[in-house]
């Protein structure tokens, strides 16, 4: 289905060719004067220089082969050569009907037939999600969402941090902990153990506190390297216990991704690639990518076109240990193996952007991906406390991610139960419905690139610009849709006609816009779009609500006109929720 705006261009490319101009003149934006018009066309100014004629001249004949058509309630030609369109309301009634019936809105599938890739979330295995982790795991579900809606097969990976160090810090100190555990016996040959000798708290306070001990004492860390080292080289006891880690963190992780409405397709991490690492290191060497630096594998990627400088990309330490560089390069040639991916796009915290730089040119000249493969990295800025610094807890810490939404969860939850009476078990599923919408449309909203401050009372404020004042609005219309249906109507019997209301109609072309939205959401991979375009389809709304009587207009065309409108605006507001991550309840 083409957008409105395209529609409205062809009618006035029309009146362009019609009148002896050249037709892409014709190309309509949305006003930039509403008190004026609607729609406006710059094209008589641009071919006036062509056509040795005052721009006025010619917007004043495409104006007069304009009067016949069906599509404009006004057409005024304006010096110094601008056009001025209003549209009629029974050409957005049309399109209205049109789009209600149409499969995704009439939203153009601008993704289809590509496979995407989006490596998000990124946590590392034994340790706590944190406030660090909650952008990449909202913008990535976001964008996979959209990306999907866009007509793409998505996959999401989640890419674990489940090699390295920490890995043999956390068996060293369970070693010295538990060292009567059948793991540390190199004589034992029977199964082991299938529950994990160890809770996920205690994973938790393992971690840290070997963390701590490797810091002050390099002989516990010399013991932890060890322990790595037998674990990357096969050592039974050493892989069972990380089986046991991986499992438990994993479980771990999955509970607190649910809550935040995030899933992953795939739950790979670094350490599904370690075993492909020597080959690709050799292919480098042998096709003369790779190259000896002071004893550290180095593939040169600084173009001549830099204009800051871009250090050669390390795939190997010179003690022959691979590093973050080499796992993500390593990944990325699974991935293309595997998936044939059309594009990766890496959603992580903006300040790893010269890392991944060196690494989309690394696997470009080294030819682990196809030439008109897409590498896009996605960064994303920090979320800072009211102070303007990466958000902390009161004493100081990096606050864990499920006590953060705890925190917004029991604001909300107090609101709520403040405002209305509902029943118990109503008003905590309320809560925490809106807690979410409350936490991810104040991080969407922003630009990803942008830092933001995390202010709990502003967005779980109803009014302005948040998550809650939506879906307020969409509550509001749900109650009207209903008291309609208790008045013995089916709200699908009805369809959107003229009112002549002008409210109604702005509300018309709020919701018209939602093609063109999706589109440019997607091939900018920007959920802030949405955002916004939800805030301004409310806003809409809320105006045509306080103007209009809906319930108790006499004119019953009028009426069913309205609900019409305002079903087919609560379903596009659902579906711009669901392309965000979160969803609307009955009622608040």
């Amino acid at each position: 289905m083409k957008k409105l705006l395209d529609h409205i261009s062809e009618e006035v490319k029309r009146a362009f060719a019609e009148a002896g101009y050249e037709e892409e003149l014709g190309r309509v934006t949305v006003s930039n004067r509403p008190d004026l018009c609607e729609y406006q066309c710059n094209g008589a100014m641009a071919g006036a220089k062509k056509y040795r004629k005052a721009p006025l001249m010619i917007a004043g004949e495409v104006a007069e082969k304009l009067r016949s058509s069906t599509a404009f309630q006004a057409v005024d030609a304006a010096a110094p050569g601008f056009l001025n369109l209003k549209v009629k309301e029974s050409f957005l009634a049309d399109y209205l009907r049109e789009m209600a019936n149409s499969p995704k809105f009439g939203a153009e599938e601008a993704g289809a037939g590509k496979k995407i890739i989006i490596d998000y979330g990124g946590p590392n295995v034994a340790k706590p999600l944190h406030v660090g982790h909650l952008r990449s795991a909202i913008i990535g579900e976001s964008v996979k969402r959209i990306c999907r809606f866009a007509g793409a097969e998505v996959i999401g990976d989640i890419h674990l941090g489940d090699w390295g160090l920490q890995m043999g810090l956390i068996i060293h100190e369970l070693s010295l902990r538990k060292p009567e555990l059948p793991y540390f016996d190199e004589e034992f040959v029977g199964e082991y153990p299938k529950e994990a000798p160890f809770t996920i708290s205690e994973l938790e306070e393992i971690y840290p506190t070997a963390s701590g001990k490797s810091k002050e004492d390099a002989a516990y860390k010399e013991k932890a390297m060890e322990a790595t080292f037998k674990l990357q080289n096969g050592v039974r006891g050493y892989r069972a216990l990380w089986d046991h880690i991986i499992r438990v963190s994993v479980a771990d992780l999955k509970k607190n991704y649910d809550r935040l409405h995030v899933e992953f397709e795939l739950w790979k991490g670094e350490s599904d690639v370690q075993d492909r690492i020597p080959a690709m290191a050799e292919y480098m060497k042998r096709e003369g990518y790779a190259y000896e630096s002071e004893g550290a594998l180095v593939v040169d990627v600084a173009e001549e076109s830099d204009t800051k400088e871009i250090p050669p990309c390390m795939i190997l330490k010179s003690d022959g240990a691979a590093l973050y560089n080499t796992t993500d390069i390593a990944t990325i040639e699974e991935r293309m193996e595997e998936l044939r991916p059309d594009e990766i796009i890496y959603v992580v915290d903006k300040r790893q952007e010269l890392h991944f730089e060196q690494v989309f040119r690394c696997v470009r000249k080294t030819k682990l991906v196809k030439p008109e493969t897409k590498l896009k990295f996605l960064g994303f800025g920090t979320m800072n406390g009211k102070d303007g610094k990466p958000f902390k807890t009161r004493d100081g810490g990096v606050m864990r991610l499920e006590y953060l939404l705890e925190e917004v969860y029991e604001e909300m939850f107090k609101k709520i139960s403040e405002s209305r009476e509902m029943p118990l078990e109503e008003a905590e599923k309320t809560a925490e419905i809106v807690a979410l919408s409350a936490v991810k449309y104040g991080d969407l909203s922003n630009q990803a690139p942008k830092d933001y401050i995390f202010d709990i009372q502003k967005f779980t404020s109803s009014e302005g610009n948040t998550g809650v004042y939506l879906l307020y609005t969409m509550v509001r219309i749900k109650s009207i849709l209903n008291k309609y249906a208790e008045q013995g109507k089916s709200a699908a019997e009805t369809k959107i006609t003229v009112t002549d209301n002008e409210s109604a109609k702005e509300l018309m072309k709020a919701v018209a816009g939602f093609g063109a939205m999706a589109e440019n959401a997607y091939q900018e991979t920007a959920p802030h779009k949405i955002c916004a375009y939800m805030y301004d389809l409310a806003n809409a709304f809320n105006h045509f609500y306080h103007e209009t009587k809906i319930l108790t207009q006499e004119d019953e065309a009028k009426k069913s006109a309205y609900i019409a409108l305002l079903g087919l605006t609560l379903r596009v507001m659902e579906t711009c929720c669901d392309l965000l991550g979160f969803s609307a309840p009955e009622r608040m």
